[in-house]
């Protein structure tokens, strides 16, 4: 069963997607919070699985709350706009997955049973407006962990395809491999890295600079 907690200032909307999640035999809702205080301190009471998570909230918003249970909960960040401007900041702030409002709810539902999984949901577009974020902030100087090192000359290469919003499947077609042989390529990328997902790769790649 996965347990998953509501954090949106409209109680219109977290009815709605109760009602949504409900209707499924394998989730479960946890809780619901009106700002992210509510949403930190119904994280640190209920251990959810998946959190879904608006930006805009009073008190306390959703990047900050984000910030402080990344390590707790897997966060889906949820905005009404499909260009926030602070999408970036939020998956920054370990955010595993982001979502339009406006989505259909079949989308919801796979969105939370992916990163109940352990994987990310980063989609090639939004990937895309991380690399345009990154584009206009000042180059920040590179930092490249130690981990890095541990890296075969391969796994740097997934490492910078899966940087520039390439998916498995169009890695393994550019580096003429199987599918399978990527997604094992990328495990144990983020294993030596200790990173939790793809969201971490693609920002822990530009900040060293692998990519630019």
């Amino acid at each position: 069963m996965i347990r998953v907690a509501l954090a949106d200032d409209q109680a219109l909307v977290r009815a709605g997607f109760r009602m949504i999640l409900e209707s499924q035999p394998d989730i479960q809702v946890a809780g619901e919070a009106a700002d992210g205080q509510q949403a930190v301190e119904l994280v640190g009471r209920e251990h959810p699985d998946v959190t879904l998570m608006d930006i805009r909230m009073p008190r306390l918003d959703g990047i900050a709350a984000t910030r402080q249970i990344a390590g707790l909960t897997r966060v889906v960040i949820l905005t009404t706009y499909e260009l926030d401007e602070y999408v970036f900041d939020a998956l920054a702030a370990g955010a595993s997955a982001f979502l339009l409002k406006a989505a259909p709810p079949e989308e919801l539902i796979r969105a939370i049973r992916i990163v109940a999984s352990g994987d990310a949901l980063l989609a090639p577009s939004v990937t895309r407006r991380l690399i345009e974020e990154f584009a206009k902030r000042p180059l920040p100087v590179a930092r490249k962990p130690v981990q890095l090192e541990t890296l075969t000359e391969r796994e740097l290469e997934v490492l910078r395809e899966v940087a520039r919003g390439y998916t498995n499947a169009e890695i393994a077609g550019r580096l003429h491999v199987s599918e399978t042989t990527i997604k094992t390529h990328v495990a144990h990328l983020l294993d030596k890295l200790e990173l939790r997902d793809r969201v971490q790769a693609v920002i822990l790649a530009y900040e060293a600079g692998l990519v630019g």
